[in-house]
């Protein structure tokens, strides 16, 4: 392991509310705003999607609008180019655009088949050059599906073989229901390396099982420096059976720190936003280390 600096994405924002019932707008910001304070230097922040489909997420251009966004880079996902516009008029830095790997996942989450979405991913990243901005595309379903089970990596450096030969050239291997091991993790993020040495891979993990931080030290071991994590391990996708939350960014941060990996964030002031979260969704949230304390932490004899 060669300590190399690991640099988190939060998506709280976006990952996360989308799986309450509503959290008020200035509440939204102020945790987004407090996770900024705390160091994190990348931000999932909201998706521009449709009301109708993630009504979660309609106060999307409100929360931009007002988060503190010097020395950070602050990312929306869009689903098509009528988000893209969006996305550009608010002048974010980053746009997450989503494909599934899976067929049947797909069509549950955006109506589409596999290839209708690459063509659409491939005309948002136009759209999105036109203003300068970066396109991430995320591999929902990267190391398997609910409906169709796991499958080989072939079936992933298909559809990045397929966009990188459209110019797109960051990836975001995602584990979207938790199925995952640190064998496979490890495995796949060296295949599409091997296959395709020249564009960005990071990682978003779900700990839906347990094997959350295994596989980040899996994705790490393999390369990875990019990792998303949500506060308290809030979040999920709604339209995957199972799909429990997302790797804790705290717990996250910790491990890392304990494991002398260069880390941006303050773990104390993220434990502190998370004891906020917590309070103000009103339920016990999964994160280990805002429970437990750091294990540095010391207690009278």
């Amino acid at each position: 392991m060669d300590n190399e600096k690991v640099l988190l994405t939060d998506v709280t924002g976006r990952d996360g509310f989308q799986m309450e019932d509503w959290v008020e707008t200035e509440d939204k910001i102020s945790i987004i705003n407090e996770i900024i304070a705390a160091g994190v230097k990348r931000i999932e922040a909201t998706s521009f999607v449709s009301p109708k489909a993630v009504p979660q997420l309609k106060d999307a251009k409100e929360v931009i609008q007002q988060l503190n966004r010097e020395d950070v880079s602050i990312i929306t996902l869009v689903p098509n180019v009528k988000g893209a516009e969006f996305a550009l008029e608010s002048d974010v830095d980053e746009v997450n655009v989503v494909v599934s790997v899976s067929e049947t996942h797909n069509r549950k989450n955006v109506n589409k088949t596999v290839d209708e979405s690459i063509e659409g991913i491939v005309e948002i990243n136009r759209f999105m050059k036109t203003g300068g901005k970066k396109v991430n595309v995320g591999l929902a379903t990267t190391f398997g599906c609910p409906f169709e089970g796991l499958y080989e990596v072939d079936r992933v450096t298909e559809v990045i073989k397929k966009l990188t030969a459209q110019g797109l050239d960051s990836f975001m291997l995602a584990d979207t229901t938790g199925m995952a091991n640190p064998l496979q993790v490890s495995g796949f993020v060296n295949s599409v390396k091997d296959s395709f040495p020249d564009v960005d891979y990071s990682l978003h993990l779900h700990n839906t099982r347990g094997m959350g931080l295994a596989n980040v030290i899996a994705g790490y071991d393999a390369g990875i420096r990019i990792f998303d994590a949500s506060l308290g391990g809030i979040g999920g996708c709604p339209f995957a059976p199972g799909a429990t939350g997302n790797v804790c960014l705290e717990d996250v941060a910790h491990m890392f720190y304990q494991m002398n990996i260069p880390i941006d964030p303050d773990l104390n002031q993220l434990i502190t936003a998370s004891k906020r979260l917590e309070k103000l969704l009103g339920y016990k949230l999964p994160g280990q280390v805002m429970k437990a304390g750091l294990s540095t932490d010391l207690h009278q004899a």
